[in-house]
Order: C-alpha cells, then structure tokens, then sequence
C-alpha cells in the first residue's frame, strides 16, 4: 500500500510509505532555504513533481493520510475508566481528563474525514484521492513505535509522548493485539511550558513566541546552579496547583495549572532577586524531576512488562530528559526517534494509517531520507572547484584547521545535522567554538556537537554508547578536555553523535582518516543553513552565505579564492 504522510501545519512535511517502507520524508523547512518549522507550502502539482522523482504520482497513491492537529471540530468522548483500546475503536480516558480542548488530543483516535478539511485537503478532496486523518498523539505514538528496534523484534513497548500542546501522556502498546493502553497524563502541564516560563525573563524575554527558544534554554541553563530553597518552593505551587484541580472538570485546568505556575514563578523571581540563570537552571530540574518521579509513580501501579519505553514529542529533543529517564533504571530499553518533535508527524501519520489498514507494524526507514542536493545555477567565479575524496578533505580539515560545510547525497530527517548537512570543523582549536557560533550568529553558550567513531566514543566520553542521532547527554572523560575543547559544553557535557560505516560511510571514513592522521576520532559538526532557516539545499546557498572558505559536496571541493579572515576579533 503507497501512504502519504502530511502535517499541514507547521513543521510542515510529506512523507511517503510504500509497502512499509520510507521511500522519502521532505520536511518543508529544507526546501528552498525555508523558515524553520515553516508551515506546509507545496501545490499539489509541486507535490506530484516531488512523487515523480521517486516513480510515482498522485493518482498511484492508495491513501493520504493527514496529521490532525488542525481538527476544526472537537471529538466528544465520555468519561470512562482506563482500559484497554484498540486504535480501530478510538480512545477511551480516565474520569479525571475531560479537562479541555485538548481532548482529543488525548486519545489514540482516527477522527472523521470532515473534522480536518484544510484548504489542502478539500483539494485532496476535489481529486476524488482516497485520505484519512489521524490524531496528533496517534501519528506522535506510531512514529516512535513503527521505528522503533522494539517494533522490529514483535515487542510490546510503552510509549510516553511529550509535546508542546499536550501533558506527558503515557501508553502501552500491544504487538500481537494491535491495542493501546491509555494511561493518561503524568502530570499537568503543556511541554509548551518550558520556552512559556522562559519567555518571562532575561534574556529569553526578548524571544516571545519564538518556539526555537527550548535549544538555546538547554544551553544557557549551564550558567546557572539549582537553588533548593526554590525548588523546595516550585514543588510546593506544582503540588498545590494541582491538587486545587481535582474536582474540577471545565476547559480551563491544564491551562490554568501552567500559567499559574508561570506567573507565581514570576512574583518569586521579583521578590527574591534570584539571578536568572539560577531560577531557569531550577526550573529545569524541577521538570525533570518532576517527570521521572511521576513516571516512576505510574508504573507503580501497573503490571506490564516495563522492558521497553519509547518516549516521542517535541520535549523528546531534551538530551537531558531522555538521559535522566534512561538513567532511572526503569526501563532495559529506551529508543528516542530522531524525529521526535513534530518534523515526524508526516510520518508518524502515514505510519498511523500503515498499521491501521495494512496491519504493518513496522517501518523499513532511513535517517537519509530527506531531499536530495539541488544542482543550482553556475558556481560563482570566486570559487575554484575540483574533484576532491575523502581522504583529501580530512587533509584539509586538520591542515588548514578551518571549518568545511558538508553537504553529501539525501538530507538527514529531523532537525539535527547528522554530516551530510554540516559545518565539520577540528575540536582541538581552543577559538574553535567561538568562531562556529558567530559565523552562525548564535550566542557565546551555544555548544558545539562532537561527531564521533563509535568505536573510540567510550575512550572520550562518559557513558559513550552507541547515540547516532544526537539524543542523549555525555560527559567529556576530564583526560580529553583539554584536547577537545572546542565540543567541550560550560558544564562539560557534550551531544554526542556516534557513527558507524553503516550509518553513513562517508562521514565514517573522514573520521576514520582524520583519527589515523592526528590521534583524534571526532569532529565538531553543527548544521549547514542560513540563520532561522532549514539545512541549505545546494552549493549555491552556501555561497551566498559567505560564512567560510571551503565547501566539500559529492566529492568536490569548492574553494574560496580570496580567503575569509576566519579568526580575527576572536
């Protein structure tokens, strides 16, 4: 069966299923130098000329599945007690979460065809094309689970989905019994809270409704320390706030809990003057304390095998989160998609539609999935160009010592580069993260990503395993400090990426050559793009960039004649 995925809203995408497998998934903010989290802005002809690349049409598809945040009308469900559901017979909720007009969003649901016409849908329509719309949560839950290494060996799994319009919800999915156990909300609060309380104080003030806000949040938190007195204070009001909620059932509750704990957390911060970067580090920690015990609370109380816990949703980005989750010992197994945030909703709602009417559970899929690179206008004659190999380039990198954009075969998913959209750069200058983050335009905190042989991770990082994609949190072993420092984080962490040669050989063998010449198995590596906009497409955008001297694509280099003053002013 051939399923295309949309999400309609922002973090616009389409993806393609075809027989369980990915064929493509095109997230709308790589396309032509767009805005991150751009909204979908394809025609339906732009659509059938991206089909016909890969050998199909419009016409050949048997389904369009939609992602259905943009529902129009509200599902109604009744107050149940938790049971099980298959995902055929819709959700069914605890009496206590009839809470607001995120309902629907609670339940693993497929919504009626009328609840989600949107411009493009009554075209889709007009076509006579066959399309069914899935809950948010449902494509969030079956993006994680379809991808997952559980789904590949036939096993259950719980599924915690985390996302900016919703609480942490927690399921468990049945393999063999294709069902959905809902076990409903941890606690009661949107995920959209963390960049919300930001918004509130300096500096993110400056930054109101800008939801890129969360990675700059991680980062900036290792400014600050945790003030226990506050965070004696935070658990107190969360406590307070929510036990203020236990009878009542109007639309108002998961909203009211957030931005009274929002503007209380204010008062706090105005009558105390507690520096910023103390109250935003707490208040971190205090989610994330929050999050483990109450997982841990609801387990508790449930009988399933707790073998494996999938964990989906925008605040799935937080390597910090995943690793404290990972490090409760809760769970032997935890996978994290690298398209956890809304970038795999296209996904996860032609996934929805696969196990729903194909009975498929699992998806055949590759992190290169993304577009190709765009063969764009001439090369501008400040530019030399010439056919240049791998080993060459690893020459390059440590011999020059200045940073190269990468940009290799299909586009990673997700909003991570993972080295075929890249700036590569060596870790050993002690100016090299500063010189990254300005030619970027991004803040002194900013860290910069180690992208790693990972076979040698364990020698340089702590715990070291295997995190392909940019997941979880490490710690720079204090022995490589000094040697790396430029992805080396103000609390001495680092967002490892681990690469093997099956996962991208190429960017294998350039570690493998670079390791082979100075004793070092990393590289530094941050995204290719224009700032506030998606990876750069072709070479052409990067030489409107300006940002560096060398461009490596496809085995050629394109060189920079009148070199860029690269570490001037640093």
């Amino acid at each position: 069966m051939k399923i295309l995925g949309l999400k309609t809203s922002h973090d616009g995408a389409m993806a393609l299923i075809d027989n369980g497998k990915l064929i493509f998934s095109y997230e709308m903010e790589k396309l032509n130098n767009n805005n991150r989290l751009e909204t979908f802005n394809l025609t339906l002809p732009e659509i059938d000329a991206i089909l016909n690349d890969y050998g199909y049409n419009l016409r050949s598809l048997d389904l369009i599945a939609i992602d259905g945040w943009r529902n129009e009308k509200r599902v109604v469900l009744e107050s149940v007690k938790e049971e099980d559901t298959s995902i055929l017979k819709g959700a069914k909720l605890g009496k206590d979460l009839t809470l607001d007009l995120q309902l629907a969003r609670y339940g693993v649901l497929i919504s009626e065809k009328e609840n989600v016409m949107t411009p493009l849908d009554a075209k889709i329509d007009a076509l006579n094309l066959s399309y069914s719309s899935y809950m948010h949560v449902t494509g969030h839950l079956f993006c994680a689970y379809c991808t997952s290494p559980f789904a590949k060996t036939q096993q259950d799994s719980y599924v915690l989905v985390w996302d900016g319009g919703m609480p942490p919800q927690l399921f468990y999915y049945q393999y063999n019994e294709n069902k959905v156990i809902n076990y409903g909300p941890l606690f009661l609060m949107f995920g959209g809270v963390y960049p919300e309380f930001s918004y509130e104080f300096p500096p993110f003030d400056q930054f109101k409704g800008d939801y890129q806000t969360s990675g700059k949040l991680m980062a900036y938190i290792a400014l600050g320390k945790v003030n226990e007195l506050l965070m004696a204070e935070f658990r107190r009001m969360y406590y307070e706030l929510e036990a203020g909620i236990i009878d009542d059932v109007n639309i108002k509750n998961i909203n009211w809990v957030t931005r009274q704990f929002i503007a209380r957390s204010k008062a706090l911060y105005e009558e105390t003057g507690i520096s910023s970067e103390d109250l935003l580090c707490t208040f971190h920690v205090f989610l994330d304390n929050l999050l483990t015990e109450k997982l841990k609370a609801r387990l508790e109380g449930l009988s399933h095998s707790i073998e494996n816990l999938c964990f989906v949703g925008g605040c799935a980005l937080s390597i910090k989160w995943n690793s404290s989750i990972r490090n409760t010992g809760l769970f032997r197994n935890m996978w994290v998609p690298p398209f956890p945030n809304d970038a795999g909703s296209a996904i996860g709602a032609a996934c929805s539609a696969m196990v729903d009417k194909t009975g498929k559970q699992v998806l055949d899929w590759n992190v290169y999935a993304g577009p190709k690179i765009v063969e764009k206008g001439t090369v501008q004659d400040t530019y030399t160009v010439k056919p240049f190999s791998v080993k060459e380039l690893a020459t390059l990198l440590l011999t020059r010592d200045e940073p190269v954009v990468v940009l290799n075969d299909r586009a990673e998913l997700g909003p991570r580069a993972l080295g075929n959209r890249s700036i590569i750069s060596t870790a050993t200058n002690t100016k090299m993260k500063a010189l990254l983050n300005k030619i970027k335009g991004r803040e002194f905190y900013r860290p910069v990503a180690p992208i790693c042989l990972e076979e040698n991770a364990p020698v340089v990082f702590t715990p070291g395993s295997p995190d392909p994609y940019m997941l979880f949190e490490h710690t720079v072993r204090t022995e490589w400090k000094d040697k790396v420092p430029a992805i080396v984080h103000l609390d001495g962490s680092a967002r490892l990426q681990t690469v093997n040669e099956k996962e991208n050989d190429v960017i294998y063998e350039l570690l493998k050559r670079y390791n082979e010449m100075s004793g070092i198995p990393l590289l530094c590596n941050t995204s290719a793009n224009f700032k506030g906009k998606g990876f750069f497409p072709d070479v052409h955008s990067v030489m409107e960039w300006d940002g560096v001297n060398y461009i490596w694509s496809n085995n050629t280099l394109y060189e920079r004649k009148e070199k860029l003053a690269l570490f001037e002013d640093l």
